[in-house]
């Protein structure tokens, strides 16, 4: 029966699964079925035990079943899964996220990063009176449909990197534009200043797999936003929380006008957010006219485990030094062993089958899927799994090593 999982799935699962990317398409075999997992290592229901470099996609940050954060949800749930109304843990939780992330003076929780991508670009059309969103070719930012033009991850095997079901009238006010690319992105924002609500970029792009920005590239489209009065979200859903405490923008003393949050601020459960400014957030409803509204939003197992999980980053400011430590020391020894190109940033990294740097999406697509594949195969024979797909950030937690690393060495 184990050997028939997927088959199983697909019988009642559309695809088998549900998000595209778990059903290894891209990698031409069956998925892992996991059974369990802890700290650093996955249990599949094949046997056999895995090194686990994708971490949920990138939640984990502590690891799987972390002890601290395993307790407090046991806690949690013994006082009830969901209310329907207001507790005290969501003030509790925005609080430490206002004092943490510089941008966000005021924060709503959602349940999903797409949710609170979707929030805050109405948000920003609300408050600026503006219809037109600039994003970037390869960032992704979920599956909400005017911003599946040109998206990263999953999506880049379809046509045009979009999706069936997107109409050409819901795209329309989309505008995209190559990453690391100032003079485009220039001349783009100064054509349509007078219509443009938003730039929404990932500050470091993780869903064509980690490309970092060019020196001065931030501070640059954060001065010409500013310029033509034109909000600039960054969607650190991956970042925040992993580059630093305060994520990209801290690193790269950037302040946007809002941030979208998830993954780490949910320790493993589904969560989004979207913060910002006083001035744009105090616009929602119920004190503003833009609405938006969720059942679940807030919910205090999942806000549990996300505060549980930054509390502990916040008392352990170190372990980000020496997750960056070890991954800066794999990358030197990655260097001098293989020709293909690998880019990282603290405890996040990307191999990539190119021997080409990456710099934009245009770059990570010119890869060798043949030699992917073939790798990638090898590494879950030798127990290791990475993401499965070449479009994509790999992660690391406390819990690695710089030996754990070292086994996805050449």
């Amino acid at each position: 029966m184990k050997n028939n999982l997927f088959l199983e799935a697909k019988k009642y699962l559309a695809g088998g699964v549900n998000s595209p990317v778990r059903a290894f398409k891209g990698i031409g075999r069956h998925p892992i079925f996991v059974k369990k997992a802890k700290g650093k290592y996955l249990f599949g229901e094949d046997g056999k035990k895995y090194l686990d470099f994708c971490l949920s996609w990138g939640p984990l940050i502590l690891g799987h079943a972390h002890p601290a954060v395993a307790e407090a949800v046991k806690r949690a749930v013994d006082k009830g899964t969901s209310f329907g109304a207001p507790t005290s843990i969501e003030t509790e939780f925005a609080r430490l996220i206002c004092k943490t992330v510089p941008s966000i003076e005021r924060i709503r929780f959602v349940n999903s990063g797409t949710e609170a991508v979707m929030s805050a670009i109405r948000l920003a059309r609300g408050f600026t009176g503006k219809k037109k969103i600039l994003k970037f070719d390869g960032c992704y930012h979920g599956h909400l449909d005017c911003l599946l033009a040109k998206a990263g991850s999953g999506v880049s095997s379809l046509p045009d990197s979009s999706s069936l079901g997107v109409s050409t009238d819901t795209i329309r006010h989309t505008i995209s534009v190559p990453f690391n690319d100032m003079d485009i992105l220039e001349k783009n924002i100064k054509r349509c200043r007078n219509d443009l609500a938003a730039v929404i970029v990932e500050p470091v792009a993780g869903n064509m797999g980690v490309v970092l920005p060019q020196k001065a590239y931030l501070k640059s489209l954060r001065e010409i936003t500013k310029q033509y009065k034109i909000l600039l979200i960054f969607d650190e859903v991956i970042t925040g929380f992993r580059v630093s405490l305060g994520g990209a923008q801290e690193y790269y003393k950037v302040i946007p006008d809002l941030t979208i949050l998830g993954k780490i601020i949910g320790g493993g459960f589904p969560v989004g957010a979207f913060g910002g400014k006083k001035e744009i957030m105090d616009i929602l409803a119920p004190d503003g006219g833009v609405y938006q509204a969720g059942t679940l939003s807030g919910n205090p197992i999942a806000l549990t485990a996300g505060l549980t999980t930054v509390r502990y980053l916040i008392e352990h400011k170190n372990i980000y030094q020496q997750m960056d430590n070890i991954v800066s020391q794999f990358a030197h020894a990655w260097k001098i062993k293989s020709n293909l190109a690998l880019n990282h940033i603290g405890s996040m990294f990307t191999i990539f089958y190119t021997k080409s740097p990456v710099a934009n999406y245009s770059d990570a697509l010119i890869q060798d899927s043949d030699l992917f594949k073939k790798q990638y195969k090898r590494y879950l024979d030798a127990g290791i799994y990475l993401p499965p797909s070449m479009f994509e950030t790999a992660f690391i937690s406390i819990r690695h090593t710089i030996n754990d690393m070292e086994r996805l060495l050449p």
